[in-house]
């Protein structure tokens, strides 16, 4: 039975490119695949699927939050690949799920687990409910050689935590560990996410 899989990481941790590869190794095999993305993704141009490596092809479906899936136009696919994932509304994510088990066709999505506050963006929220398999695509910490697990929103150096969840301008992330996402954020910035951080002097446990 195919399934469902979501490739969640950080920035830079070459999704996009890591999907690419796969869609060139299906191609090689003379296997059909579909490219799909969130249409608002427009970054790169409407159909461009592109990594900040260079590579870059043209999606052949965009998804829109409410875009609904004809099963048919699928039944010659071999797989559906899916970059920008976190941008995916959750019933977008459920027809996915349907494909895999309708058509018996693997659908792999790629994407982030969390924005630049730590916090779930729906489509990833959704994936990691309902993905019959979850992986972890690492890059190290842009810091030091910790796995990165969040991402940095950037300002003039400084690390931000005000702002939009989605927001496709010039802004500038930074994979990094945990460690160095409270030592750049700081305690202060923290507890404006609604973080709890103890205060020096409190008691532990």
């Amino acid at each position: 039975m195919a399934k469902l899989y979501f490739r969640y990481g950080t920035m830079d941790s070459a999704k996009t490119m890591n999907l690419l590869a796969v869609a060139h190794n299906y191609r090689k095999q003379g296997k059909r695949v579909v490219l799909a993305k969130p249409a608002l993704d427009d970054r790169f141009g409407d159909l461009s699927v592109a990594s900040r490596a260079g590579l870059r092809e043209q999606a052949d479906l965009l998804l829109e939050p409410d875009t609904v899936l004809d099963l048919a136009t699928l039944r010659d696919i071999d797989c559906v690949l899916v970059d920008e994932a976190q941008f995916l509304s959750p019933a977008v994510v459920d027809q996915l799920r349907i494909i895999t088990l309708e058509l018996n066709l693997p659908v792999i999505c790629y994407g982030l687990r969390t924005d630049f506050q730590t916090r779930g963006f729906p489509g990833s929220i959704r994936l990691m409910e309902v993905a019959d398999s979850i992986e972890e695509v690492k890059v190290t910490c842009q810091y030091c050689g910790r796995k990165a697990v969040f991402n940095l929103r950037m300002a003039d150096g400084e690390a931000v935590v005000d702002g939009a969840q989605i927001s496709l301008g010039d802004e500038e992330y930074a994979p990094v560990c945990g460690h160095h996402y409270v030592e750049r954020v700081g305690v202060e910035k923290l507890r404006r996410l609604g973080m709890v951080v103890p205060r020096e002097g409190d008691p532990e446990g």
